[in-house]
């Protein structure tokens, strides 16, 4: 196979890789907490010598949009939003994992837990309890949880030591194997959770565009197949 071809395959490798992220993002533009993730594209170009070069397009840097997501009110006592930076610590069975999702509720053993059943945990990586029997539950700004003007624990909000490190995991959820810092000033809000942060209409007009352009390099390949096809017919004549 010439260059060319191999140029193309790596450009076409990029592109298939870009619309699964894509159709991703769009399928979870829903999800409560989702983060809107990219693709990187990087170049490598080798000298062949004689002034020609090579060179190479790969997408395998993953990139995680930090954009606030609308915050939509709900009025549960334990749905959680966090606005500006930071995110919630809860415990799942690979270990602790970050999230924006603040969609909380007390289980029938009283522990604070995701949808997914897994334990919010406080600034101490804690499991927190809420007492079956509390009323007017109040969740401060600091993530502090009152009920009957009396603190029972405190939520922890906290930001990746290594933002650029860190690896989305099912969706919702990140791991931060260089470690987490407490958020200095928090600011949550009782009552509210964010929405996804996904820009659809401009997630679906970058799918025309790399289908356009996965399709234009299709064409291409075809192209050189025929003429190496032609070419080899001509020599064998």
């Amino acid at each position: 196979m010439e260059n060319p071809s191999y140029t193309t395959l790596a450009r076409q490798t990029g592109l298939r890789n870009e619309l699964r992220v894509i159709a991703n993002n769009i399928a979870n533009s829903a999800t409560t907490g989702y983060r809107q993730e990219g693709l990187m594209f990087s170049e490598y170009v080798r000298d062949l010598g004689d002034g020609e070069s090579l060179s190479m397009a790969a997408a395998r840097v993953q990139l995680t949009s930090s954009q606030q997501g609308a915050l939509s009110e709900t009025g549960g006592s334990f749905d959680l939003a966090i606005e500006g930076e930071g995110f919630f610590l809860v415990e799942t069975p690979n270990g602790p994992r970050l999230t924006r999702a603040g969609a909380f509720s007390p289980n029938a053993q009283g522990d604070l837990v995701t949808m997914d059943g897994y334990r919010v945990l406080d600034a101490g990586a804690a499991p927190l309890f809420v007492p079956p029997a509390s009323t007017d539950v109040q969740i401060a700004s600091d993530g502090t949880i009152s009920t009957q003007g009396r603190a029972i624990g405190q939520i922890a909000i906290v930001q990746p030591t290594e933002q650029m490190r860190t690896e989305r995991e099912d969706g919702v959820f990140f791991r931060a194997d260089d470690g987490w810092d407490p958020v200095v000033e928090p600011r949550v809000l009782q009552g509210y959770l964010e929405q996804s942060n996904v820009d659809v209409l401009g997630q679906m007009a970058r799918m025309i565009e790399v289908q356009r352009g996965y399709e234009l390099g299709q064409s291409f390949l075809e192209s050189e197949h025929e003429r190496v096809r032609t070419a080899l017919k001509s020599l064998t004549k």
